[in-house]
């Protein structure tokens, strides 16, 4: 059929944005301009993003090149969004390219071809090659081949097959869990550690990650000393460097002969892994042929059982290394001539030397070693035969007569048990023989279909391996005699392999087919386990394992091979496979544990990104695994378990101290939103008691133009009252529209919470955008916190600077606070001088902590002083309550009760009852408040428009001209005051002093003594001398002007100054006073003034906390 073709012309992309141009006609592009446009948008997908960002987005690869433009009328309401929200043809096109290469063999043998990459090859392994096959070679290894036939002999049939079914129900229940996380999106490198940390988080990650290289690690100790028992054992025994006096090769040929071994192995895998894998499928052929050699040798001795026989004096085995004829006698050419035997167990090898007692009254008897299937050597077998170590292993029911043995160098002809055995011993020597499930998930990069092919490939791994693990059980004890299946070492069949004795053509086929299989299994542990401890210190979760994440130019994990090879040598100096194999049983089964957990968290969590494509499991399945690993941990060692336990709690601990800060949107930190979900539903059902009462803190912080915190003494305070406990919300305020300042909030908030780590200060911090400061404040007291986790109480620095203030924001700010925590019900605490207050740093020798109990007003006055003594900087300091009687109080009876009340209240405290007499009202007090009274009215005047002021000006002119007169003569100047135009100042003043000159009686005019008003400290001071200098006469003459002060005032005045002298005059020297605070006037009249009397208050006071209750008790003397 005929093709259409249509022909497109092509812009630059450079000038899409000339409207004219493009509407003008096309432009021709070179070939070479496409080209290299496309290079352009391969490298915006090449590695140059942060793995971080990689993991944080949706997608896959989430780098959306820049450079892509839109130049279309179909989606011109969505172009501007483009460059964040990609059309799904652009995304699906990346999604078919991606490939994701494992982070081990492939890329580094890529490396060490050459540098440049042509083209990327996408993974074509499949289930059998990829998944089944590294899985089968990783779990067949040096256990089935050395220590199977023991397990059944010792444990017997039943006995093994109790240990070999729990071990691989164990290992199936953790695969089961494994597929349903690794279907559960793309794994890319790492594996097991990958799949576990992006589960569990960092913190359970990073110390489940190095146990399991722990584990990896010592399983190449295991195969290393495994290959060096063949060698030593059945291959050169000959080639022994010590040996003890039966003839073993002790620990020191293992410690020897696996430090070389391992040092080749290392430089193998250190000049290239291709090596490795090169070698991996011959290692594999020697496996699969030494399992087809012992299946086939089992079914020949149905037909024919082979010729080889045990030996047995009385019913004890012997040695098989030095004789050819089971009996004591033989006939020789001429007479009868004793044997080989004769002369083990006799003084010489005359008939009349003298022998063993029960060499004498015991016969030798030769048995088979392999009666075959059908002999019913099976139902001997069934029970197992545990015994303590250095015990003879004999036959049941064979007739023999016991003697007291009398030689040592006689009885080490019988063959011994070398260690006590036990069955939670045998446990943990087996359970290396099922791990490795996790080969097929380390692969995943090199999987054509990860998610289908690992679940298939695994579990079938499992069955196939526990088929083969039963079976060997079964046709072991079915098919070999009790005696010889109890030689570890097989002394008696002439030191061959029990098993290698089953198979056919020839036991070699088991040497060497156990030798290489274990060599090739030590090889994969020194690749697979470097580059797992290589993946972890990539990703920055433990410090000071950052320097192992280098290596070659190519990648190979160099450093990290080092120390793989440092810790692989601990195990080999340990020295045997038996005492190695329950520490690396630990290490896995801690991971097994760790897997299961993960997928139960997040089967239970339901979480909507939890759609794993492996359908059959279920979070019971998952428990169920992890009981059974927790058990076989205690079963097979529980002080191993113990020491297993600590490391990874140690790990755990220092990452959540010291490591990264990571969010991998992790099953635990789900769990942890549900339990937080939880806690606060229940929290909200009933109201919080006295008892469960704390300080709940919503600390408002202070920015400064840098946007950083003002006071960050103030976050230190907070950690000494709270000592870590309770709620703490840490917040400020930005004026202005947040469309418009939100890089600004998050700045802050950064800030905030560097601030708070920085100061040790545990909480939250949060930064609103409002239009007007008041109107944040006030959001954050109504809104801040959560259900039954909300604040209680509200702490803030004292306003220091709301007298030089231009407007009076800060002193409403500070008011509508007050107003609004006591509406709330909230507690209020105002530290003045903050900056004064101890660091955390610090430590106080000495001293007290001050409490002025004016009022009652739920009594976290007394509570505040106990949570600050908790803190190390306030440790040493003694706790002080003062209380004040009237003149009708009976401050001797005060001081008992409240000595009792502190007591029942089991709080140490000096209790001092300080007597207040009504007195008249001093000058001073009057002085202070005509001062106060003077400057509100100028902040009034302040307030008012500029038209205003312009006309009240004008008209005051004439009348105010002599009073600046007379000021300037007098030196005093009201401009200091608010820091406003001397001009308009003194005329508001001069406008101030007229009224109150013309409301007097006698219409005197200011005097120069009433118009003299100064507003710093130092200046009242000299103003206070210059009053006491001053006559009666000039006192009275003075008096009329008091008389128009608002009397409420001047009583609250006198309280404040009152009440200052006997604070300063006790607790001057203290290291922290705490006061009643007082409550702002219910009518808004009254706010200039409140101020003031709290300023007089605190006068003379360093360090001030001024506190006031939230409207309930918070201390109770009840338990």
């Amino acid at each position: 059929m005929p093709t259409n073709f249509t022909v497109v012309p092509v812009e630059d992309v450079e000038d899409s944005g000339n409207s004219g141009a493009a509407a003008g006609g096309s432009k021709f592009v070179s070939v070479r301009k496409i080209f290299k446009d496309e290079e352009d948008v391969d490298d915006l997908q090449g590695p140059h993003s942060d793995d971080c960002q990689k993991e944080s987005s949706p997608f896959i690869i989430s780098d959306i090149g820049r450079k892509y433009s839109y130049d279309g009328k179909n989606m011109a309401l969505f172009e501007e969004e483009m460059d964040s929200t990609p059309m799904v043809s652009s995304l699906l096109n990346r999604l078919a390219n991606y490939t994701n290469l494992s982070q081990g063999v492939r890329e580094h043998e890529e490396a060490e071809d050459g540098p440049r990459r042509v083209a990327v090859i996408v993974p074509h392994m499949g289930t059998f090659i990829g998944v089944y096959l590294p899985c089968m070679q990783n779990i067949l290894g040096v256990i089935l081949f050395l220590r199977l036939t023991w397990i059944v002999g010792t444990a017997g049939i039943l006995g093994s097959f109790a240990i070999v079914s729990m071990c691989c129900i164990c290992t199936l229940l953790t695969a089961i869990s494994m597929s349903a996380i690794a279907t559960n999106g793309v794994v890319p490198a790492g594996g097991s550690y990958y799949m576990i940390s992006r589960s569990l988080g960092p913190e359970f990650g990073g110390a489940v990650g190095l146990c399991f290289y722990l584990g990896t690690t010592f399983a190449g100790s295991l195969y290393t000393l495994g290959t060096i028992e063949i060698l030593l054992m059945y291959i050169v025994p000959s080639a022994t460097l010590f040996e003890d006096s039966d003839g073993e090769p002790v620990p020191n040929d293992m410690r020897v002969y696996g430090t070389c071994c391992l040092v080749l192995m290392a430089l193998v895998v250190f000049v290239g892994v291709k090596y490795v894998n090169k070698l991996a499928l011959v290692f594999l052929s020697c496996v699969f042929l030494s399992i087809l050699a012992t299946y086939a040798g089992a079914i020949k001795t149905a037909i024919e059982p082979p010729e080889f026989n045990v030996c047995l004096l009385g019913n004890r085995s012997v040695k098989n290394e030095m004789f050819e004829t089971c009996s004591k006698m033989e006939v020789g050419k001429h007479n009868v001539v004793t044997t080989e035997l004769w002369g083990l167990f006799c003084d010489s090898g005359y008939p009349n030397a003298t022998c063993d007692e029960y060499f004498y009254l015991n016969n030798f008897t030769e048995i088979k070693a392999i009666p075959g299937l059908l002999s019913g050597v099976i139902k001997d077998n069934l029970w197992g035969n545990y015994g303590p170590a250095d015990r003879m292993i004999e036959k049941k029911n064979q007739p023999s007569v016991q003697t007291q043995d009398s030689s040592n160098d006689r009885v080490k002809n019988y063959v011994f048990n070398d260690i006590t055995t036990y069955f939670t011993l045998l446990v943990g020597i087996y359970f290396p023989s099922v791990t490795g499930i996790m080969a097929g998930s380390n692969r995943s990069g090199d999987l054509r279909d990860a998610q289908r092919s690992i679940p298939i490939g695994t579990i079938l791994a499992i069955l196939t391996t526990s088929f083969i693990y039963i079976s060997f059980v079964v046709l072991f004890g079915a098919c070999i005699e009790g005696v010889v299946l109890r030689d570890k070492f097989g002394y008696s069949v002439k030191k061959n392999p029990v098993i290698g004795i089953l198979a056919w053509p020839s036991p070699w086929v088991i040497v060497i087919g156990s030798f290489f299989s274990c060599c090739g299994a030590g090889l994969q542990s020194l690749t697979g386990a470097p580059r797992l401890l290589q993946a972890i210190a990539r990703d920055g979760i433990i410090p000071f394992l950052q320097v192992f994440g280098h290596g070659k130019a190519n990648g190979e994990p160099t450093w990290a091979l080092l120390l793989t090879v440092g810790i692989c040598e601990i195990g080999i100096l340990i020295g045997s496979v038996d005492k190695v194999a329950p520490i690396l049983s630990m290490f896995f089964l801690m991971c097994y544990l760790f897997v299961n957990l993960a997928c139960a968290v997040q089967t239970l969590l339901r979480t909507p990104n939890w759609r794993p494509r492996f359908k059959f499991y279920h979070w019971t399945l998952s428990f169920l695994g992890m009981s059974l690993c927790l058990s076989l941990m205690f079963i097979s060692s529980w002080y191993y378990a113990l020491v297993a336990i600590m490391i990874a709690g140690c790990i755990y601990k220092y990452i959540e101290y010291r490591g990264a800060v990571k969010e991998w949107g992790d099953g635990i930190r789900g769990l942890s939103l549900n339990a937080a979900r939880y806690a606060l539903i229940r929290l909200e059902e009933a109201p919080l008691h006295t008892k469960n009462w704390r300080p709940q803190l919503l600390v408002l912080c202070k920015l400064d133009s840098d946007l950083t915190v003002k006071h960050p003494h103030l976050l230190s305070f907070t950690s000494q009252l709270k000592a870590g406990k309770g709620l703490t919300i840490v917040a400020s305020v930005l004026q202005g529209t947040y469309m418009t300042c939100k890089k600004d909030a998050k700045t802050g908030e950064e800030n905030l919470k560097s601030a708070m780590a920085a100061e040790r200060t545990k909480g939250f911090s949060h930064v609103v955008v409002s239009s007007s400061l008041r109107d944040g404040f006030s959001i954050l007291i109504q809104s801040a916190g959560l259900g039954g986790m909300k604040h209680n109480a509200v702490l803030m620095a004292w306003p220091v600077g709301w007298k030089l203030a231009q407007d009076s924001s800060a002193r409403r700010n500070f008011i509508e606070t007050v107003r609004e925590t006591t509406a709330a019900h909230q507690a209020l605490l105002v530290a003045k001088n903050i900056d004064h207050f101890p660091g955390n740093q610090e430590r106080l020798k000495g001293g007290t902590i001050d409490v002025w109990w004016i009022v009652h007003d739920g009594g976290l006055l007394m509570l505040l002083p106990f949570l600050l003594n908790q803190h190390k900087v306030w440790r040493k300091c003694n706790m002080r309550i003062f209380t004040v009687a009237q003149m009708d109080d009976n401050s001797i009876q005060m001081k008992k009760d409240l000595q009792m009340f502190l007591y029942h209240l089991r709080l140490d405290a000096v209790v001092e009852v300080v007597e207040m007499h009504d007195s008249d009202i001093s000058a001073f007090t009057y002085e202070k408040t005509l001062v106060m009274e003077q400057r509100s009215q100028m902040l009034k005047q302040m307030q008012l428009s500029r038209t205003e002021r312009e006309r009240e000006i004008q008209s005051i002119t004439d009348v105010s001209r002599g009073s600046i007169k007379r000021r300037k003569r007098f030196g005093v100047d009201a401009s200091l005051l608010l820091n406003i135009p001397e001009d308009e100042a003194q005329l508001i003043h001069d406008r101030n002093t007229a009224s109150h000159s013309t409301t007097n009686d006698k219409g005197e005019v200011a005097t120069p003594d009433r118009v003299h008003m100064t507003w710093t400290k130092d200046k009242l001071n000299e103003r206070n001398k210059q009053r006491e200098g001053i006559p009666v006469k000039d006192m009275f003459n003075m008096k009329p002007e008091w008389e128009n002060l608002n009397q409420s005032n001047v009583r609250r005045m006198h309280t404040a100054v009152k009440l200052n002298e006997v604070v300063v005059k006790k607790s001057k020297d203290s290291q922290l006073v705490l006061l009643n605070m007082p409550g702002p006037p219910k009518n808004m009249k009254g706010d200039e003034n409140y101020m003031e009397f709290l300023e007089v208050l605190m006068e003379n006071l360093d360090r001030v906390l001024l506190v006031r209750g939230g409207g309930r008790e918070v201390i109770t003397i009840y338990s």
